[in-house]
C-alpha cells in the first residue's frame, strides 16, 4: 500500500517510515504526495492543532487515489494559556525566522517562573477527502532561559526535556524521535491502522 504524505521534508518521511517499522506495520510505502509542490496550501483557519490536521489531510487527499496523511504541530505553553499553538510556526509574524520566534517567546515569559509547556502533533489520514484517522502525540517539558544546542529546529533549543536532562536542541534527530510528539503521534497513527480501508 501506498500512503502520500502532505510533505517533501526527507526527515520527517524517513520518522514516518521508521513509525511504521517500530509498530510493526510491513508492506507500506511513504513518499510525497505528487506534485505537491505545484499546489497551493490550504489556509490554516482552525483554532486547535486537529482542525488543521483535518483540513490540510482532507485538501490533499483529493489529489490522490492513495491515502495522504498532514500534520499540525506546535508549541502550548501554560503560562501564556496554550500560545503559542497553532501559531508556533508565526508567532513572531509572517514569514518569521526560528530566532525570532524563539525570541518572542522569551519575551512573553519574561519574569514568570512558570515554564511548563508541551510540543503538540496531530496526524490525520484521509482519503479522496473523507478522514480515515487521526492521531495526538505529546511531550511534556519546560521552556529554558535561553537556548541550547544546535540540533533540531524551530523551539527546539528552548525546550528541556526531563528524562534527557538537556534541551531538545541538544540531542541528535533519531534520539529526539523516540519521545517527540510526532513520534508519539506516528506510532498512534500507524497502530491497528486498517490498510483496507
Amino acid at each position: 500500500m501506498t500512503i502520500y504524505a502532505a510533505t517533501s521534508n526527507a526527515g520527517k518521511l524517513r520518522e514516518m517510515l521508521l513509525a511504521c517499522s517500530e509498530v510493526g506495520v510491513t508492506g507500506v510505502d511513504i513518499g510525497p504526495l505528487p506534485g505537491l509542490r505545484d499546489l497551493l496550501a490550504p489556509p490554516e483557519g482552525g483554532t486547535t492543532f486537529e482542525e488543521n490536521a483535518r483540513l490540510k489531510a482532507i485538501y490533499y487527499s483529493q489529489y490522490s487515489d492513495q491515502a495522504v496523511l498532514s500534520e499540525d504541530s506546535g508549541l502550548e505553553v501554560e503560562a501564556l494559556v496554550g500560545a503559542p499553538g497553532v501559531f508556533s510556526a508565526r508567532y513572531a509574524g509572517e514569514s518569521t525566522t526560528d530566532s525570532e520566534n524563539n525570541a518572542r517567546l522569551l519575551a512573553e515569559l519574561k519574569g514568570i517562573s512558570d515554564r511548563r509547556a508541551r510540543f503538540v502533533s496531530v496526524i490525520a489520514l484521509a482519503r479522496q477527502g473523507r478522514v480515515l484517522k487521526v492521531a495526538r502525540g505529546t511531550v511534556e517539558g519546560q521552556i529554558l532561559d535561553a537556548p541550547r544546542g544546535n540540533e533540531g529546529f524551530g523551539y527546539d533549543p528552548l525546550f528541556f526535556y526531563p528524562g534527557f536532562g538537556c534541551a531538545f536542541g541538544e540531542v541528535p534527530a533519531d534520539r529526539k524521535f523516540q519521545v517527540s510528539h510526532r513520534g508519539n503521534a506516528l506510532r498512534l497513527l500507524f497502530r491497528n491502522l486498517d490498510l483496507a480501508t
